[in-house]
């Protein structure tokens, strides 16, 4: 079965793109466009028609597969991320009110699936007769990265999922985008929807698969634009293997994206156009920065930048726009104020001409009664010439509560020897001594191989 190709669905985009284009993972090449005239359902596409339906596939293809036919024949799509826990499941599927669940051969067996239509998506696309199913509105729910409790549901339209892409947007055939990001969240889905929407080819991440296998699997796709966390790209710049991707255009977002990884990937990528962009799973993507600087203008805020209303608000930003979510599912929570605004909890500081991201509200680290934002410190560090990256963390102290360590890691080729590592982290510590004041220096640095990013793509961080 098949959706009109005349709807305002992302079957029927395919239907009506001209250019062919491809979807990659570790294992397999598919054509996306074979989805208009076929089905990954097994014939059973119809028996979701109407549902909310639960998105719980193993694999980044199937679950692409499954949005494509599912958006404009489900109500609503609730897409699971991997790392869900189970003990959650049973809250979310009552909250999305679900009556179905798509799986596929990784997620077959999971015992806690189980709603009164399971349809299993496959990693391949077989021809199918062409039965028309009528239209209805899709709302996506995505899950927010909370790390305490229930995630919540936030509710998107297909509109405002790529209101910030264009749909206007010429089809390109030649562009084939990558990204380090999982696209069963906010940051990967929005790469997703660029590739369906601007008629490109889409090459997908794979958790298991070691970035310097990913980065070479990308050379060889001839990957054009390439998307990911800031923290994604600092691993991705500690590979040899970066030398085997040429990216026309490279994008940060998901985290701050400081002067040094903007430098570092301008250095790597000399031709490339270089931006990072501002998101967030309930507030939609607010802008776009490609001016190689970090921050964001401070006239962002002074008037309606394609509808979207930037305002300060305690010094955390709030965003206006029809980018951003229409609802929490439930009713515990509100997702706007009164006046319309999502308060996204970042805090910004003014510099000059420009806004700068000093960290999360929740964030915060209390040395003796001061406030201290992590990442400011981190931005410093990550100025050393031999560094690649760090992360600010608090240790307990009977004095103050709290002081700040920083664990950090070399470029790959700094010399290890513990002699020069001492001098460097001295360098460090007189790096920051310069640049911020006394309470947020940190009070012992240690060199480290490796730092944790979590699924997200973000570091790891952990307070208290």
């Amino acid at each position: 079965m098949k959706v009109r190709s005349n709807a305002p669905s992302l079957k029927g985009r395919i239907a009506d793109a001209a250019p062919e284009r491809f979807f990659w993972d570790r294992t397999a090449r598919l054509g996306v466009n074979d989805l208009a005239r076929g089905t990954s359902f097994g014939g059973r596409l119809g028996e979701l028609a109407g549902r909310s339906v639960i998105v719980a596939t193993s694999s980044q293809l199937t679950t692409a597969l499954a949005l494509i036919e599912l958006d404009g024949v489900a109500r609503r799509l609730t897409i699971l991320p991997p790392d869900t826990a189970a003990d959650h499941l049973g809250p979310l599927f009552a909250c999305a009110e679900a009556d179905a669940v798509v799986i596929d051969a990784g997620t077959l067996d999971h015992p806690a699936l189980d709603l009164p239509v399971r349809v299993v998506c496959a990693p391949a696309i077989v021809p199918t007769e062409e039965h028309s199913l009528p239209y209805v509105p899709t709302e996506w729910v995505l899950l927010t990265s909370g790390t305490s409790g229930v995630p919540k549901m936030a509710a998107h339209s297909l509109a405002s999922l790529i209101a910030p892409i264009g749909a206007g947007q010429s089809l390109d055939g030649t562009v084939v985008w990558g990204t380090f990001y999982d696209i069963r969240r906010y940051g990967g889905l929005q790469i997703f929807l660029r590739a369906i929407v601007g008629g490109a080819s889409l090459v997908l991440s794979c958790a298991a698969e070691p970035i310097a296998d990913h980065l070479a699997r990308l050379g060889r796709s001839g990957v054009t634009h390439l998307s990911g966390t800031p923290s994604h790209w600092r691993r991705a710049l500690m590979s040899p293997e970066i030398k085997q991707i040429s990216p026309r255009y490279v994008r940060l977002s998901g985290e701050i994206a400081d002067q040094a990884i903007l430098d570092s990937l301008r250095a790597t990528f000399p031709e490339a156009g270089i931006g990072h962009a501002y998101a967030s799973t309930e507030a939609g993507v607010a802008f776009e920065v490609d001016d190689g600087r970090a921050g964001f203008p401070a006239d962002f805020l002074d008037h309606d930048r394609d509808g979207v209303e930037l305002k300060l608000v305690d010094g955390a930003l709030c965003i206006r726009s029809p980018r951003t979510a229409g609802r929490y599912l439930g009713a515990q929570h509100a997702l706007r104020d009164h006046d319309g605004f999502v308060d996204t909890g970042d805090m910004v500081e003014r510099r000059g001409d420009r806004y700068v991201f000093a960290g999360r509200r929740g964030g915060i680290i209390n040395v003796g009664g001061l406030k201290i934002h992590p990442e400011e410190i981190e931005a410093v560090i990550n100025r050393h010439p031999q560094v690649r990256m760090s992360l600010v963390r608090p240790k307990q102290s009977p004095v103050t509560g709290a002081i700040v360590i920083a664990d950090v890691v070399l470029k790959a080729d700094c010399a290890r020897a513990g002699g020069e590592q001492q001098q460097i982290k001295n360098d460090i510590l007189q790096l920051c001594r310069d640049a911020l004041p006394r309470h947020k220096v940190p009070a012992a640095i240690s060199i480290v191989p490796v730092l944790d990013v979590g699924t997200t793509g973000k570091l790891a961080r952990r307070y208290g």
